[in-house]
């Protein structure tokens, strides 16, 4: 007996006997629901002596038998049914527990979202690969055919999408090109920090999407469900079918506020903010304007994030605003990083930590943010230091500005193009799926060892589309990428550190030492931040117009 939970009510597992009926009532189950048919092994039990063990143990059984591993419509139906009519935690069975956790996804298909379902059937170790197409079509037997094939597709819409269709379309004019995503809007993310400084206002960060998409390039509003890259093809939710003969993908990253208790339900009030979000940059921006003393709270969760230096460039550019405003020496600043360094790359520490001494802020290592009560100005933190015992501690605040935990998207980490850690599998230098020749990645979502930062999806954007390009023509893989990301550091008004590097932290500088030294703050930098590289966004990156980012070409490993 080997019980597997798929949810709280409803667990599935091999074979039992009448001998392991008391064990599953001890265990709390109500009801057994068995899926293989009597007679399919020679030292199988019939249903008849499961059902009079689980009668007297005073518990319900139902027998949906499925042949050969066929679940048809109307056994889904019948499952479904028989799950209504009993009493729960209930437990199905078959010969290996696969049918019965077919069945389960199946009749779920319709209140469960898709990721949610595959994640709990492969943590309990059942690959249901074969069938997400069904369960996205509400467990019912789909169209076997694509509603539509395109020669690429790309899924996301986001920085990394629009350009690599753009940057796609410049090689290949003509080429079939479609891109999914749900969105309506487009944003200019890496502009939010500035909005909650108070320099941008929210609006000049947001474009509608369908104005950026290049001329050509087809527009599929729809949310992922799966891949089938067996089939070449993406299940969309409601399950339309997208074939492919070349994949994309660059959906971004799942912002996950809701594994912080109390965080969803005070998110802009009682002085919790964040950046990461269009709606809330304007919060923050209001919050350091108001706040003459007291406690300001900013955090930093353990990677991978986006832009992992959005968190410390809040606190800098409010503790430059305190500091203007003559009001600094009555607030107290608190950095809490679930890491154990200011910045991942140590040319450029020194620069910081005299801001973080400007500031007079508190560097608090190891601390990851758990738990948050909004009313009561309460935050708790578990403090993970090497060596040492976990401990939580329990911190007052009058301002908190919360980067939130960040995983890939549902779909990604449940599909077969993940690695362990749910990141779409690439060769760093190609980006190209390990797996599947035909399946490219860049930006948030895929593994490279890199910088999650619009800077990096910039350098991507050409590589894939220049290998994809190759692939087209029959040649290798030619273009290569070196790991390059940028993180402007604005460490007050007017002021930035630039850094640019690459794999192993290996300083990639854009500019002359004598124009923008990236180690040192820089009037030029925050230039290039405020003025330059919006218009390059907007005009450039998003047309496919490859300024400072055409790729170098040389033999792939």
């Amino acid at each position: 007996m080997d019980p597997r939970t798929l949810s709280p009510q409803f667990a599935v597992s091999p074979q039992i006997t009448p001998q392991d009926i008391p064990a599953l009532k001890a265990q709390g189950y109500r009801a057994i629901i068995a899926n293989r048919p009597d007679g399919e092994g020679a030292d199988q039990p019939t249903f008849a002596e499961i059902e009079a063990a689980a009668h007297a143990a005073g518990m319900q059984a139902r027998y949906i038998p499925i042949s050969g591993g066929m679940v048809g419509d109307d056994d889904v139906e019948a499952f479904r049914s028989a799950l209504r009519a009993v009493p729960g935690p209930v437990l199905a069975y078959c010969r290996s527990g696969t049918r019965s956790a077919t069945l389960w996804s199946l009749a779920q298909a319709d209140d469960m979202p898709l990721p949610q379902i595959l994640a709990a059937t492969s943590t309990a170790g059942y690959d249901l690969s074969g069938v997400v197409r069904r369960i996205a079509n509400g467990g019912r037997t789909p169209v076997a055919r694509p509603d539509a094939t395109h020669d690429v597709v790309i899924v996301g819409a986001g920085a990394a999408g629009i350009s690599v269709a753009a940057s796609l379309l410049s090689r290949k004019p003509g080429l079939d090109i479609a891109i999914i995503d749900p969105a309506d809007v487009h944003y200019y993310q890496p502009g939010w920090t500035l909005v909650g400084a108070g320099v941008f206002t929210a609006d000049q960060t947001a474009k509608d999407l369908a104005s950026l998409i290049p001329s050509g390039v087809t527009l599929i509003k729809g949310a992922v469900a799966a891949f089938e890259p067996a089939s070449n093809a993406v299940i969309l939710e409601g399950c339309r079918v997208v074939g492919y003969e070349r994949l994309v993908v660059c959906p971004g990253l799942k912002l996950d506020w809701a594994r912080i208790p109390g965080l969803v339900e005070t998110l802009g009030q009682n002085g919790v903010t964040s950046n990461y979000r269009y709606d809330l940059a304007p919060y923050t921006w209001k919050l350091v304007q108001a706040m003459r003393r007291g406690r300001a709270i900013f955090t930093q969760p353990p990677m991978p994030i986006k832009c992992a230096g959005a968190p410390q460039k809040a606190m800098y550019l409010s503790g430059d605003a305190w500091h203007r405003a003559g009001v600094l020496k009555d607030i107290d600043i608190q950095f809490m990083n679930a890491g154990g360094v200011l910045f991942g790359v140590k040319d450029y520490v020194p620069a910081l930590m005299n801001y973080v001494r400007k500031y007079d802020a508190t560097l608090n290592f190891f601390h990851n943010l758990v738990r948050i009560d909004g009313p009561a100005r309460t935050a708790w933190f578990d403090v993970a230091a090497p060596d040492t015992p976990v401990r939580r501690v329990e911190v007052a605040f009058d301002m908190i500005h919360v980067t939130p935990p960040q995983t890939a998207p549902d779909f990604i980490r449940v599909s077969p193009l993940a690695d362990a850690a749910g990141w779409v599998d690439v060769d760093q230098a190609t980006l190209r799926h390990k797996t599947h020749d035909n399946i490219w990645s860049l930006g948030d979502v895929m593994n490279a060892p890199n910088a999650k930062t619009a800077a990096a999806a910039r350098i991507q954007a050409p590589v894939v589309a220049e290998n994809i390009a190759a692939d087209i023509d029959g040649r290798p893989a030619c273009a290569q990428y070196n790991g390059y990301g940028s993180c402007p550091l604005t460490v007050e008004r007017g002021k930035i550190v630039l850094a640019e590097f690459g794999y192993g932290g290996k300083l990639l500088p854009s500019f002359p030492k004598a124009l923008i030294d990236g180690t040192r703050p820089s009037r030029a930098a925050w230039l290039l931040k405020e003025r330059i590289l919006p218009p390059v966004y907007w005009r450039g990156m998003l047309r496919g117009h490859e300024w400072m980012a055409k790729p170098n070409n040389t033999s792939a490993p």
